[in-house]
């Protein structure tokens, strides 16, 4: 299929490259070649995109990138240069490369102003953020975006129109030594990133977000972190048991009202044909947006996998670039009408 649209794709600055190349030898079988890859962004990045038919990218700063910095006036100064320098770079290729806004997120306030900046400035799709923040003198704190606080950030989103990427991180200081020293092999992407990400989503939708804000639009990854699968129970849980308990009063739809309304989900890192068949019975083609997770996942993988499904032909172009192109708001970009 020609012309997928590919939105969790991930860029580190050239600044940090020793600390990129260390960082992948964390979970890299070739941490050169991940660590090249991830600086690169308009050479092999747009070869694999026209060799694998990929028309257009949205690229977004690395996990745990300025979610990990806990003091804050450092954090809002990398988020700045990272917006400021993307920007730069996929300025000269429109058609091929957009981005969503990094962010610090310390303050609602400077993370609404940060937002609105990177959208109406350099004309940014929307914001991606790395679970919660961390805070505190000694990074211990983890600030969770679910609270009425949070109002003033996300009546910016909804103003601008734009939607939100609630993206892992790995869990850090007491968590993860309480939590996930003796079990790191389920660090990452088979079990710590869809537990944080489900607990901080369905907080928001417990904790009343979308009702206050019933336009905010907001993606997960990974064919969305698990909550398909669990969709029947949690909404079992909700509407029978925990509803009539109290939460009617911050939970005004139900799971699968606000699937339909407010939450997408993509297929980054995960191409499983199964799963991707449970999760369009279970969420629906409509609300579902193809990705990649380069360079933490390759291009060849995730292409022949979704070119290569039997699916009819309105949901696969729907997934591959259809739905990804009306809520991006999309101009002209290579093989969009193939």
């Amino acid at each position: 299929m020609l012309g997928k649209i590919a939105l969790e794709e991930a860029f580190a600055l050239p600044r940090f490259k020793e600390r990129t190349r260390w960082w992948a030898g964390l979970f890299a079988l070739d941490p050169e070649k991940h660590a090249a890859e991830i600086n690169d962004i308009t050479e092999q990045r747009i070869a694999y995109m026209d060799q694998y038919g990929v028309g257009y990218t949205l690229l977004s700063y690395t996990a745990p990138g300025v979610q990990d910095v806990f003091e804050p006036k450092e954090a809002q100064s990398l988020a700045v240069e990272v917006n400021d320098y993307i920007a730069a770079q996929i300025k000269p290729h429109p058609t091929r490369l957009g981005a969503l806004a990094t962010l610090s997120m310390h303050a609602p306030q400077q993370a609404a102003d940060e937002l609105r900046r990177c959208v109406t400035k350099y004309g940014f799709k929307g914001a991606l953020v790395n679970d919660t923040q961390r805070a505190g003198a000694d990074g211990e704190d983890m600030i969770f975006y679910d609270g009425a606080k949070w109002d003033v950030f996300w009546e910016t989103v909804t103003e601008l129109d734009v939607p939100f990427y609630l993206h892992p991180r790995n869990p850090t200081g007491q968590i993860h030594d309480k939590l996930w020293a003796d079990r790191k092999w389920l660090i990452g992407p088979p079990l710590s990133f869809a537990q944080g990400v489900s607990l901080h989503v369905l907080g928001m939708i417990t904790n009343g977000v979308f009702d206050r804000h019933p336009k905010l639009q907001v993606i997960l990854g990974h064919l969305g972190e698990h909550i398909p699968f669990d969709m029947w129970r949690i909404n079992h849980w909700f509407e029978d048991i925990k509803k009539p308990l109290g939460l009617k009063e911050t939970c005004k739809k139900t799971i699968r009202e606000y699937f339909a309304q407010n939450l997408w989900i993509t297929t980054s890192g995960n191409f499983s044909t199964p799963t991707l068949d449970l999760c369009r019975t279970e969420v629906g083609a409509d609300r579902i947006l193809f990705s990649i997770d380069y360079p933490f996942e390759n291009f060849k993988d995730a292409c022949t996998w979704y070119d290569d499904i039997v699916m009819n032909d309105i949901d696969k172009r729907k997934i591959g670039k259809e739905n990804a192109a009306a809520l991006f708001k999309l101009g002209d970009f290579k093989d969009r009408e193939a």
